[in-house]
């Protein structure tokens, strides 16, 4: 058995996950028997209990017993006890994505938004443009958003929209019919080795397109500028300065967010306010207002979404304020990303700005931070603790410190500091009423952040 058609019954190992709670509470919305089990009770199995849905906590093998289906998230290894029940007694196994893929496939419309970077962000602002729109979709986001009370939203409607992860390649188990690419960057060397390895990804994820389906791709991008037309795909384009789609006359108000006046193939429409900060996005809200575009959406109704949004978590967020610094947080871990958020803390009004990075990859830090690292330069000073293993494990291949060497190399104006008490330390002793500090990685930064507060 290898379809979610086939199974009535579905136990879902991990299931306390964004995503995979996600696809949890919308197969259950479709009449499947939904049970599943994680380590401890996290921000989205309340509102699975509240649906009916039965979560253990604690992995124990009689817990996948009976099942017609186990899935299972990336995290979790095969030697896991609900996992073993299920090959012991002949239970088929689906990761994740294929779950996902099949889960799209029930859809007749399905926008996946792609790309190295900022694929939750636009992902959300669909959200919120479907709430506005009255789309009646099903949304599936990678990240927490308020909007949502989570990462889902089970719509009533033949339309899917989704975060199109390339991690491991899982995005190629979809089935789009609209597919934004926002960028292609040289992250998730561990498993693609290469840029050119992500860019064949990248092309294998178009050609999931059918013949009368688009193709939406930011040629801000040299290499999506480059994969379009090579995809025989029908595409349009946006971009900051140029594209079917694109801005003008980019202004900030007094707290850094942007407002722009939106172009479509020449002719201006009217103006976009943004809730939030950064020259990025505005790049997302122009990959929204392609997608809007093609659904037929009012661009009366984009205005008042984008206006609305607000970051999703762990995307630029205020986490408070102490002795008159305020503290900020960012889930960027890539050299893009990291320089991104910086450029956006520019408009926000600060006396300087301390950046805490926290790398959660020895191959990332190796490939990414070692050498030409100039994605700090808006930061006043880097505060760099000890790698956070992540998925890997510590060979001894590139330290902190190495790191450290390779940003002062370039802007000088990194420290190495072990922990986050070493860092709290520093900022007490260092940080004046009116500085910021924005916290950056993808490791359990988010919760040290705290520790600075």
């Amino acid at each position: 058995m290898t379809s979610l058609d086939e199974a009535k019954r579905i136990h879902f190992v991990g299931i306390g996950g964004c995503s995979m709670s996600g696809i949890a509470r919308i197969l259950n919305q479709q009449g499947h028997i939904i049970t599943g089990s994680d380590r401890e009770p996290t921000q989205f199995t309340g509102g699975m209990e509240e649906e009916g849905i039965t979560v253990y906590y604690g992995q124990k093998a009689e817990q996948a017993a009976g099942c017609d289906l186990l899935v299972y998230s990336a995290a979790i290894k095969p030697n896991n006890p609900e996992r073993v029940y299920a090959r012991e007694h002949g239970i088929p196994e689906m990761e994740r994505s294929v779950a996902l893929g099949q889960l799209s496939s029930r859809f007749h419309n399905v926008v996946a938004v792609a790309g190295c970077h900022g694929k939750t962000t636009i992902t959300s602002m669909l959200a919120f443009l479907n709430e506005q729109s009255n789309l009646g979709a099903t949304v599936h986001v990678g990240g927490y958003v308020d909007l949502l009370d989570g990462g889902v939203k089970l719509g009533s409607g033949d339309l899917f929209i989704t975060e199109a992860c390339e991690y491991v390649r899982s995005f190629l188990t979809l089935k789009p019919t609209i597919a934004v690419i926002n960028n292609i960057d040289n992250d998730h060397l561990d498993c693609y080795g290469d840029i050119s390895h992500i860019i064949e990804a990248f092309h294998d994820f178009c050609d999931l397109l059918p013949d009368d389906g688009l193709l939406l791709g930011c040629i801000d991008d040299d290499k999506v500028e480059s994969l379009l037309p090579e995809t025989g795909k029908p595409y349009q384009t946006y971009g900051l300065e140029n594209g079917d789609y694109h801005a003008a006359n980019i202004t900030y108000n007094e707290v850094g967010f942007p407002s722009f006046d939106l172009v479509d193939h020449g002719q201006t429409i009217g103006n976009v306010v943004l809730s939030v900060p950064g020259q990025h996005n505005v790049i997302n809200a122009l990959a929204v207002y392609a997608v809007s575009k093609r659904l037929g959406v009012a661009f009366s109704d984009y205005q008042i979404a984008m206006k609305r949004f607000v970051n999703t978590k762990r995307r630029f967020e205020f986490m408070g304020e102490k002795n008159g610094v305020k503290i900020y947080h960012d889930y960027g871990h890539h050299p893009n990303e990291i320089a991104a958020t910086l450029q956006a803390a520019v408009h926000v009004p600060h006396k300087r700005v301390f950046c805490v990075f926290q790398c959660n990859s020895y191959t990332r830090a190796k490939t990414l931070f070692c050498e030409d690292v100039t994605c700090f330069t808006n930061a006043y000073q880097v505060l760099v603790p000890d790698i956070y293993p992540g998925r890997e494990v510590d060979t001894g291949i590139v330290h902190a410190k190495d790191m450290v060497d390779g940003i002062n190399k370039m802007t000088h104006n990194a420290i190495y500091l072990a922990t986050f008490e070493a860092i709290a330390e520093y900022l007490e002793a260092n940080a004046e009423p009116g500085d910021i500090v924005i916290t950056v990685g993808s490791g359990d930064v988010y919760k040290q952040t705290k520790k600075l507060l």
